[in-house]
């Protein structure tokens, strides 16, 4: 399986990369494509909704039942009232939840925001992403000898191995380590399976995790399995603690779940969200309406079975906010101070602040191919490349309505190891996220106006 990363879908354009474990994405503000829906544009992403979920969802049974659900909400009306995408978006979105009970299930509108969440949500908001690089946050020596590592998102190995690397050498020669999931929304299973590698120790792989994938359009599936991999350091025989959150989520959860069974680490905190069934984006259901959809689930080699629905239970169940304290106070630590930055002794995790080399000659680039309609598909990575290709005619109509590209400037490295710019064109500005493949491809690409 490829590498992933989940970001809020286009029109404000943005585009996954490949499929796997995340949060899924959230719809991005409203743009001046926004207009009302008629009866014909909603039978016709009804209409596409239903097969996708018959066609690819990973439960064929489910995929089944969730679809009709959504066509007899249409013939009985109950769609009629619903003019704006966003509106109309979520209440698909309800809908197949209702059947599915899938927290990665979701349709989104690409020219509007989501409207506030309903009586049973998918997923609850999560808190701002702090920032970082590549998914790591901080890490730091605090009393006692003791390492803190946060980790809020798992992006693909080419973006997370270089920051945990450096973090995880860091942290090397403490005594014990605590791990901070409390705000991980997840990302690639591979990038997961190399943060296990780091704990297991031995010549011999081990075995981590497995996702069995549905077919696209039968019945039959296929395993994918996970072993442990080479990483540039190994931390071993010294306790591990894990802090996890009702907002853990996904591939957080999977790496929850993966040293717990293995019995690599003690989890302390609150019982995580509970989504096991890895997805990602699909061909567009409509011209301003993407979908997220799972059509894989995670199968633990020791346990047969998976977290889905029911989270990760934590090994000491505790208040999220004294999850910290805890922890610290089973490693011979007492203290009533939750925050890090007081507690540290020592900074050992520097993000990255400035651009990757070639990132805004890459973005300028493609913002000049997307408007001219004939983006250099040899300079996107493969995933991100199929994306462009699903969604050309409405990615061109936005930059082309925006003109001509005037200045770039970089503002930040995201969180997940992305660069961020402030674009202005002729008519307008936005900001846009970049990520990078090792060989300088596109992975991946937000975009959402100013």
């Amino acid at each position: 399986m490829k590498p992933m990363i989940i970001v809020p879908m286009l029109a404000a354009l943005a585009l996954a990369a490949s499929t796997g474990h995340a949060q899924p994405p959230q719809p991005p503000p409203p743009s001046v494509t926004s207009k009302p829906m008629d009866a014909a544009e909603r039978r016709a992403v009804v209409a596409r909704t239903a097969e996708t979920m018959r066609t690819r969802y990973i439960y064929p049974d489910v995929g089944a039942r969730a679809a009709a659900k959504i066509e007899a909400e249409l013939a009985a009306g109950r769609y009629d009232d619903l003019t704006g995408s966003g509106v109309f978006a979520q209440r698909l979105t309800d809908d197949l939840f209702s059947v599915a009970h899938d927290k990665h299930l979701h349709v989104m509108a690409t020219d509007a925001p989501r409207p506030p969440m309903k009586a049973s949500p998918p997923m609850k908001p999560g808190p701002p992403p702090p920032h970082g690089e590549g998914g790591v946050v901080r890490a730091d020596r605090l009393p006692g000898d003791i390492g803190y590592l946060e980790v809020v998102g798992f992006p693909p190995p080419a973006l997370f191995r270089p920051p945990v690397d450096r973090a995880m050498t860091a942290l090397g020669g403490t005594k014990a380590l605590i791990i901070d999931l409390r705000r991980n929304g997840g990302g690639s299973p591979e990038a997961v399976t190399y943060l296990v590698s780091w704990f297991v120790g031995g010549a011999k792989p081990v075995h981590i995790n497995d996702l069995v994938w549905r077919n696209p359009g039968t019945d039959t599936f296929r395993t994918e399995r996970f072993y442990s991999v080479p990483t540039a350091g190994k931390y071993l025989g010294r306790p591990i603690y894990l802090l996890t959150s009702d907002y853990t989520f996904s591939g957080g959860e999977e790496f929850s779940y993966d040293m717990q069974t293995l019995k690599l680490a003690t989890l302390v905190g609150a019982v995580t969200g509970g989504g096991a069934n890895p997805g990602g984006p699909v061909p567009p259901i409509g011209d301003r309406f993407d979908m997220f959809l799972p059509a894989g689930r995670a199968q633990n080699p020791i346990t047969g079975t998976n977290w889905e629905g029911v989270g990760v239970k934590p090994d000491v169940v505790a208040p999220v906010d004294a999850a910290l304290d805890i922890a610290l106070a089973r490693l011979g630590q007492t203290t009533a101070e939750p925050d890090v930055e007081r507690l540290s002794q020592a900074r050992l995790f520097s993000a990255r602040t400035t651009a990757a080399p070639g990132s805004e000659a890459a973005l300028r680039r493609l913002l000049d191919g997307l408007a001219k309609g004939a983006p250099d598909y040899t300079a996107l990575g493969t995933d991100f490349a199929q994306a462009v290709r699903d969604r050309l005619p409405a990615m061109q109509a936005d930059f082309d309505r925006f003109g001509a590209v005037q200045s770039v400037a970089f503002r930040e490295v995201d969180v997940m190891g992305g660069d961020t710019y402030e674009v202005t064109f002729a008519k307008g500005r936005a900001q846009v996220t970049l990520l990078l493949q090792a060989d300088g491809k596109i992975a991946a690409m937000l975009y959402r106006p100013l």
